[in-house]
Parts: C-alpha cells; sequence; structure tokens
C-alpha cells in the first residue's frame, strides 16, 4: 500500500431488486472480489438494495473503511462510493431530466439518475473530488433527438459540476457508466467542457484502428475497452445489438476520468496526477457458476502520483497541497506558495453547442406536443366519467354495476395520471428545457464574442 499510487474501480454491478437475474449470488462474488483487491477507489452503480450496500461495505470495511450510499428519486440514485481515504463532504446533484414518469418501464424517472460525489482527503493530493453517475439510458447515440437530448443535458450539468471542483482547486476523478460511446456528443461535452481526460485512451495510446474485419471479442475487450454487450458475458451473450455494438462486438459505456486543479498555485510543487495503466476487470465467470458478475464489465485504473521534475513526493517540505486536507501526520506542513497566472480551461465548440441546442429544442417542441396529448386524454376522461354519472341512474340491470363501478374507478386513476404527467410534469420539463437552452445559448454568444 503506497500513497503515490491510486488505484481505481467502477462498476455496474445491475442490483435491481427482483429483476436482475442471480443477483444474491452476484453481489455476494463482487464483494468477495474486493475483499481481496487492492483498490483505493471503488466506485458502484445500480446498487438499489441497501442490504447489498452493507454487504459490500463489510467485505471492504479493512480496506476501504469509508464509504457513502446515495440517495435519490423513489427507488434510489443505485450510487455507491467505497473509499481509503477519509471522506469529508458528500453530495448528490439530480439531473433535471431524468426521462418521464409515465415510463415506467425504463424507470429513469423513479431512481432520479444524479451526479454523485464524495470529497476526499489524499495524503499527497490533498482534497480530491471523486464523482460518480449513471446517465439516462433510453435513446442510445442514435435515437430521436428528444431522448438524447436527456442524455445530453445529463452531461452538461455532470461537466459543471467536474469543472467546478477543479476550479476550487480539487483534483477530480470522474467514474461512471455513461451509456454513451466514445465518439458521442455527450462524450464530447464531458470532456471538451470539464477538461477532464479518458483514462482508457491516455493508457492505450497505440491501440490499432478498427479492422475490416470484426475483432474478436477478446480484442474487443483488451484492445477497445468494451464493457457492455459483449459476446463474452453472459447475460449479453447472443442479445440482438445496435449496429454500433455490432461492429466492436459490445460497447465501451463505463469510463474513468481524471484532471488536475484548474490552477494550481505552485506548478513546481504541485503534484501531478497520471494514469499509466487501465485493464477491463469482472470479465470471468462468477466461481462455480456460468454467469458473470454483472451485465457489464468492470473497469479499472492505476494513478501515479510524482512531483514535475521527480524528488519525492511523500516529503511535506516538497510538495504543495492544492487544497487543504486532513494531513496523515501532525508533520504533513503546508506550504504558502505564490498563485500564477491560471491556465485558460478549455471549452465546448459552438458547434458542439449549436448540435446541443438542437436535440433540446426537438426535445422542447416533443414536451409540448405530449402534454397536450396527456391533457386531452384527462379531458376525455372527464367527459366520460360524466356520462357515467348520468347515464348511471338508468342502468338496465343490476349486474352492470360491478363493471360501472371498476370502469369509474380506472378513468378516475386514468384522468388523475394524465393530468399529472400532462400538466404538472409537463410544465416542469418544459421550464427545465427553457432555463438550459438560456443557458447554453448565452455560453455559445460569449464564445463567439471572444472568438471575435
Amino acid at each position: 500500500m503506497t500513497d503515490t499510487r491510486l488505484r481505481v474501480l467502477t462498476l455496474n454491478c445491475w442490483g435491481l431488486k427482483y429483476v436482475s437475474k442471480h443477483r444474491t449470488a452476484r453481489i455476494a462474488a463482487i464483494a468477495d472480489v474486493l475483499a481481496g483487491s487492492d483498490y483505493d477507489l471503488v466506485v458502484l452503480q445500480e446498487v438499489w438494495v441497501y442490504g447489498d450496500y452493507n454487504r459490500l461495505r463489510a467485505a471492504v470495511s479493512t480496506r476501504l473503511p469509508y464509504s457513502k450510499f446515495f440517495y435519490s428519486g423513489a427507488l434510489g440514485a443505485g450510487l455507491a462510493i467505497l473509499s481509503r481515504f477519509p471522506i469529508i463532504g458528500a453530495t448528490i446533484h439530480p439531473y433535471s431530466l431524468n426521462g418521464s414518469p409515465i415510463e415506467v418501464i425504463q424507470g429513469d424517472w423513479f431512481v432520479g439518475k444524479a451526479a454523485a460525489s464524495i470529497l476526499v482527503a489524499h495524503p499527497i493530493l490533498g482534497q480530491v473530488q471523486v464523482f460518480n453517475t449513471h446517465l439516462f439510458a433510453p435513446g442510445g447515440d442514435s435515437g430521436p433527438l428528444h431522448l438524447q437530448a436527456h442524455r445530453l443535458v445529463n452531461a452538461w450539468e455532470f461537466a459543471k459540476l467536474a469543472r467546478q471542483a477543479a476550479e476550487v482547486g480539487r483534483y477530480v476523478i470522474a467514474a461512471g457508466d455513461f451509456n454513451s460511446s466514445p465518439a458521442s456528443l455527450p462524450m464530447s461535452v464531458i470532456q471538451e467542457h470539464a477538461s477532464l481526460t479518458d483514462a482508457w485512451v491516455v493508457s492505450h495510446p497505440n491501440a490499432p484502428p478498427l479492422p475490416n474485419a470484426l475483432p474478436t471479442p477478446l480484442d474487443a475487450v483488451n484492445i477497445y475497452g468494451i464493457t457492455a454487450d459483449s459476446p463474452l458475458n453472459s447475460f449479453s451473450a447472443g442479445k440482438r445489438l445496435e449496429p454500433l455494438a455490432r461492429k466492436f462486438q459490445g460497447k465501451r459505456l463505463d469510463y474513468i476520468f481524471f484532471r488536475q486543479p484548474s490552477s494550481p498555485p505552485a506548478s513546481d510543487k504541485t503534484p501531478i496526477l497520471k494514469c499509466v495503466n487501465t485493464k477491463v476487470a469482472f470479465t470471468d465467470a462468477v466461481p462455480g457458476t456460468d454467469f458473470s458478475y454483472s451485465d457489464h464489465f468492470g473497469l479499472e485504473a492505476t494513478f501515479e502520483i510524482s512531483l514535475p521534475e521527480g524528488g519525492d513526493v511523500t516529503n511535506p517540505d516538497n510538495t504543495y497541497i492544492p487544497a487543504s486536507a486532513e494531513p496523515r501526520s501532525p508533520s504533513f506542513v503546508l506550504t504558502s506558495v505564490p498563485n500564477p497566472t491560471p491556465t485558460p480551461p478549455r471549452a465546448l465548440s459552438p458547434d458542439s453547442i449549436t448540435e446541443i441546442l438542437q436535440s433540446l429544442t426537438a426535445c422542447y417542441r416533443f414536451s409540448l406536443y405530449r402534454a397536450r396529448s396527456q391533457l386531452t386524454v384527462f379531458v376525455v376522461c372527464i367527459l366520460l366519467l360524466l356520462v357515467i354519472l348520468i347515464g348511471s341512474a338508468w342502468l338496465p340491470s343490476s349486474w352492470i354495476t360491478p363493471v360501472v363501478f371498476f370502469l369509474t374507478i380506472f378513468l378516475a386513476w386514468l384522468a388523475t395520471t394524465f393530468l399529472y404527467v400532462g400538466f404538472v410534469y409537463g410544465r416542469w420539463e418544459v421550464n427545465a428545457l427553457t432555463n438550459i437552452i438560456e443557458e447554453l445559448e448565452l455560453y455559445r454568444n460569449s464564445l463567439l464574442e471572444r472568438q471575435n
């Protein structure tokens, strides 16, 4: 165990109660692997059962004594983080758009997709903000624009949070299931606006281009970082895949990003966080079974911490900690150094913002149309209830009374539901889209002014 090395794992555990296959056995197996691992930070998604979280936490409590389970929405965000370092703060930011409450099967609205984070006190880096997220799922990278808009809003809000963390002098590690391919617009938003670096890309700089023929499933995992819909995964083997997934023998949806503080106060003494290795993890079957640990593979990254010009990074006399954190020992003292000129952050291109706005505008129009349609259903239900109420005085026989009774209950439920989704949720979604569209338009205009 060394503080100059940092090992991070992200894994979507597929832990939905009553729905996920072999959930109990898989969670137990994941806990066993984590108990024998040397990870410093474990970032988990789809841990929706608190008992599963307790089991995982207990298994790693000796090595990873600090942990946080995040609550959001009606069913919980499913996000959890385990840490070797003390947690000095934690927060969760539910995304503005998460699908619709009427889309029960998809379930994104009910679980409250969010960006969760913990603030840890690292003995060398100081404050490190660790983000965990699971972006909106439906729509894919080529689905309808109004569905892509929800994930784009997720990506924009996530990028702002990561950028803000770096701007106050914190190192940032961001991981999770982003439900987006590497070349998609949501990933461009996250990497460009937040200046985040993809750990897999950094550690695989010489990855060969995709061959004309299909890569083998093993090459797809080891060379291209495929974590979902792999033929090697028991839960996706034989699954009908979309064209992009067929081309790559799966999809790369799980990522680990990182970055330095936005404006380090002393470039010659501020530690550098460098990714030296990444690897797709949890690719084997659970021992003694024929099923995988999850419907996703995990992703692990190894970072090294060093000084720009070498030297002993663990020596407090040679190291500046950019944001205060509790020291490992009383002798660990912060060094005061004057601030240099801040380095300008990267920014989204106006063309990318325009593309985002097109998707959001399509979603805005669809939301208005859907709200009107749902309110129409509400009005029709009310009219039918009035007809039943008036006509009940002339019911031909008693046997029809129970039928009318249950029909009345159904229409009342339908009217209430569509009133809520058409008026309450519909107005809320339209207002959220309006705010984000105006924010992006202002941001694009400011970029164009700077360019001119």
